[in-house]
């Protein structure tokens, strides 16, 4: 299937490792050209090499998205590097696990201030573009415990309510001018992520680190984590102008696992 956007520019935030790498990867291998976004220069370097090798434009932004004073010099530096951004993945990384009982209250603010404020910001910065242009593409990764809420994730349960909301208001104020805003939900993808979870689940339940992998694997009806390239295709997927009647929706990619049709 021709997704049509080759030769478009994309920004992809916390593409460094993981969901995000994967994205980007998947992007490039359609010709689009990227702008990655993460604060480890090093992995920056990584990652923009195996996209340089697909033969597409290619910069490396070194970005701490707490810090919203940087958002109008970097996206200037994309416009001018790559074009103007067309198709924005709005990727940031998870709280700590906690219950959600007695939080400190600075804790909660923080977590916001760092998970949600900056993507809402981005968003709004190439936002106006891509409304005048008449097409964009706005995808917002998560996470499963929006719909399934996990035990002692009550900052991601929580907090991550806020961008499905949003990015639901946002598709309906957005639609007639060309532009979609989708929420794509991971389920248990293969990433560094995933295994500090387990590790972290293991010691609060003073268990065996393997036998609570195995136990959470069990719970995946194809039995198996997912690839991160998987999670990638449903991405690059909705970023295609064959996907452009797809919006306001939440899209999981999880092997089954969510009890849920929501």
């Amino acid at each position: 299937m021709d997704l049509g956007i080759s030769g478009k520019t994309a920004l992809v935030l916390g593409a460094s490792s993981g969901l995000g790498k994967a994205i980007a990867i998947g992007l490039a291998k359609e010709g689009v050209n990227v702008a990655i976004a993460a604060r480890r220069a090093d992995e920056l370097a990584n990652t923009a090499a195996l996209l340089e090798a697909e033969g597409v434009k290619v910069l490396p932004i070194q970005w701490d998205l707490k810090d919203l004073s940087v958002i109008p010099g970097n996206i200037a530096a994309i416009e001018k590097a790559l074009g103007p951004v067309e198709i924005l993945i709005n990727n940031g990384g998870g709280p700590p696990p906690t219950p959600a009982a007695a939080q400190d209250p600075e804790l909660w603010q923080s977590s916001f201030q760092a998970m949600i404020v900056p993507l809402i910001a981005i968003t709004d910065a190439v936002l106006p573009g891509m409304r005048q242009r008449g097409w964009g593409r706005i995808i917002t990764s998560t996470s499963s415990t929006i719909q399934v809420p996990l035990p002692n994730m009550a900052m991601s349960n929580s907090l991550r309510a806020v961008l499905h909301g949003w990015s639901k208001t946002l598709s309906k104020e957005i639609a007639k001018d060309g532009v979609t805003t989708n929420i794509l939900v991971p389920g248990r993808i293969a990433t560094d992520r995933i295994a500090f979870l387990d590790n972290a689940q293991a010691q609060r339940q003073n268990r065996d680190a393997e036998e609570v992998k195995a136990e959470n694997l069990a719970a995946i009806p194809m039995g198996r984590l997912g690839d991160p390239a998987e999670y990638a295709a449903m991405a690059v997927f909705l970023a295609g102008k064959p996907a452009s009647y797809i919006t306001g929706s939440v899209v999981r990619v999880d092997g089954g696992q969510m009890p849920t049709t929501s």
